[in-house]
C-alpha cells in the first residue's frame, strides 16, 4: 500500500506545473517564487487529507495555490518596505524578442488588482471560463466580462 508521503509527491509532480505558474506569476523574484512555491507545498499538504474528488485535482491545486499567493500578497503589502542591498541581478533577463515580449506582458499584468492577475493566469492556461469561475468563485458570465476588461486594460498599458 502507497505512503501518504508517497502518493503526495506522485500528486506534486503531477502538478508541479501549475504551482511553478502560479508562484512565477506572482514573485518578483527567484528567491519570492521558492518561497511561495514552498508556502503552497504546506497549504497543500495540510489539504491533501480532506480533498475530495468533487472537483478536479487541477481545480483544488488553483484554489489552494491562489489563495495561498493572494493571502502572502495581502500581507506583504502590510509589511513595511523596505530596500534591497543589491539589485543587479534580473533573474528574468531574456534576450531574444519573443521573451522580451513575455516580460512586456508579465510586468502589465504584474501591475493588475489580485483577483484580475489571477483571472488572466487561468485564462493563459487554457482553463474553461467555467472552470476559472468555479475556482475564483464566480459565474462563467462574470468571468467572461472581467476577462475583456482586463484584455483592455493590458492592451492600453502602456
Amino acid at each position: 500500500m502507497e505512503t501518504k508521503e508517497s502518493q503526495f509527491e506522485h500528486f506534486v509532480e503531477t502538478n508541479k506545473g501549475i504551482i511553478f505558474r502560479v508562484c512565477y506569476m506572482f514573485s518578483k523574484d527567484k528567491v519570492d517564487a521558492d518561497d511561495l512555491f514552498q508556502e503552497i507545498l504546506i497549504r497543500l499538504w495540510e489539504g491533501f487529507d480532506t480533498f475530495i474528488h468533487k472537483s478536479k485535482e487541477s481545480t483544488w491545486v488553483y484554489q489552494v495555490a491562489l489563495n495561498t499567493a493572494i493571502n502572502i500578497n495581502k500581507r506583504e503589502q502590510r509589511r513595511i518596505k523596505t530596500v534591497p542591498l543589491t539589485g543587479d541581478f534580473d533573474l528574468y533577463d531574456e534576450t531574444d524578442a519573443s521573451a522580451q515580449q513575455i516580460q512586456l506582458l508579465y510586468k502589465r499584468i504584474n501591475k493588475l488588482e489580485i483577483i484580475d492577475r489571477c483571472i488572466i493566469l487561468l485564462w493563459l492556461e487554457g482553463i474553461s471560463y467555467e472552470e476559472i469561475g468555479a475556482i475564483i468563485g464566480l459565474t462563467p458570465n462574470n468571468v467572461g466580462v472581467r476577462l475583456n476588461r482586463i484584455k483592455e486594460k493590458l492592451t492600453n498599458n502602456k
